[in-house]
């Protein structure tokens, strides 16, 4: 059975951001590493949860992203 993605994408001048998104447990993975990894300061880490904490959803979907530029 084919699961159920959100998918999005985002550019500016020559960065591109695409990002997937299903329900899940939570885990948020970028470039193929662990958020906490990937983002070395807690501003980056609190911004890429930011939305989903506003919703009260931070374990309700796993998130891949990858970036580039």
């Amino acid at each position: 059975m084919a699961e159920n993605y959100f998918y999005g994408t985002g550019r500016r001048k020559s960065a591109v951001a695409r990002v997937f998104m299903k329900r899940g447990s939570g885990s948020i993975v970028v470039n193929g590493k662990p958020v906490d990894e990937f983002f070395s300061r807690e501003t980056g880490r609190m911004i890429v949860r930011q939305p989903l904490a506003l919703v009260d959803k931070l374990a309700g979907f796993d998130i891949k992203g990858n970036v580039i530029g």
